[in-house]
């Protein structure tokens, strides 16, 4: 991935190896894709959100992944895990989840100009409180999500430093390629690391360490997880998840709750990236 700059804005060439790369992995980081100051504004909304408890909030109560307080009543049980609808919280949002600078990528990734962002799925500011914030298992995001082809593709733009301390992801590289049978999942979809066959998945996992204004790709199909909050910093972080129009939610299900928003980007070159 090459960077330049033309008429004040940075523009990105994504090269064929690059998507060869996420491709292989199920995950790829475009490092300083978006400018620190931008990124401190992004941060100043969400704080102003988390301050004011602006609606819809999901608290870390609220899942009950471990470390998490009892319930929203016990100390520490207010404590948000995320800010949902990031779309409809503010306009920088909602124009940088449409941008020809992001949009542009992801059309080359999937190799389609006919792309939807998911208003039901992610959608939102990821935090990490310190103090009450919960430990995310290893898990693939479409154990919750309902559509036709389990091939989404989320971005998680940093909007500070994320590493292991303050609970950066951790993945299993290539696992989105991996045809696991269900019971090496439990109830809740979480991956069983007693299991041998899923231990030896696990010992291959490797921290995403994150900085500001970095952005990671990474696929529905990948196992991913998340540490604690160690830290006196909230650690937070601005995801979207998106597909392509033929890739449709399932009638009646909790990912066709709310419309799709249906995307273009004016920088889609298709002879460059068609098969």
């Amino acid at each position: 991935m090459n960077l330049r700059i033309k008429n004040n804005r940075i523009m990105v060439n994504f090269l064929e190896r690059d998507r060869e790369a996420f491709w292989r992995d199920g995950c790829f980081i475009l490092r300083d894709f978006v400018d620190e100051q931008r990124c401190i504004e992004f941060r100043e909304i969400a704080e102003h959100h988390l301050v004011n408890q602006l609606a819809p909030i999901e608290y870390e109560a609220d899942v009950q992944y471990p470390g998490a307080p009892e319930n929203r009543d016990a100390e520490g049980g207010k404590t948000p895990r995320r800010l949902l609808q990031a779309i409809s919280r503010h306009s920088k949002f909602r124009c940088w989840a449409q941008s020809d600078q992001l949009v542009s990528i992801l059309e080359k990734l999937f190799r389609s100009a006919d792309l939807s962002l998911s208003q039901t799925h992610h959608n939102c500011i990821m935090t990490k409180q310190s103090g009450y914030s919960s430990e995310t298992l290893w898990h693939q995001d479409n154990r919750y999500w309902s559509f036709e082809e389990e091939n989404l593709i989320s971005v998680w733009l940093a909007l500070g430093d994320e590493d292991i301390q303050n609970g950066c992801l951790r993945v299993i590289k290539g696992s989105h390629r991996e045809e696991l049978d269900p019971e090496r999942f439990d109830a809740e979809q979480f991956l069983r690391t007693e299991m041998p066959s899923n231990k030896k998945l696990v010992d291959q996992s490797v921290p995403l360490e994150l900085s500001v204004g970095d952005a990671l790709f990474f696929h529905s199909r990948l196992l991913h997880a998340a540490g604690r909050n160690l830290t006196d910093k909230p650690k937070l972080s601005l995801v979207f998840t998106y597909h392509t129009k033929k890739n449709q939610p399932i009638q009646n299900s909790r990912s066709a709750k709310l419309p799709e928003i249906f995307l273009s980007s004016r920088l889609f070159d298709s002879k460059k990236t068609g098969p």
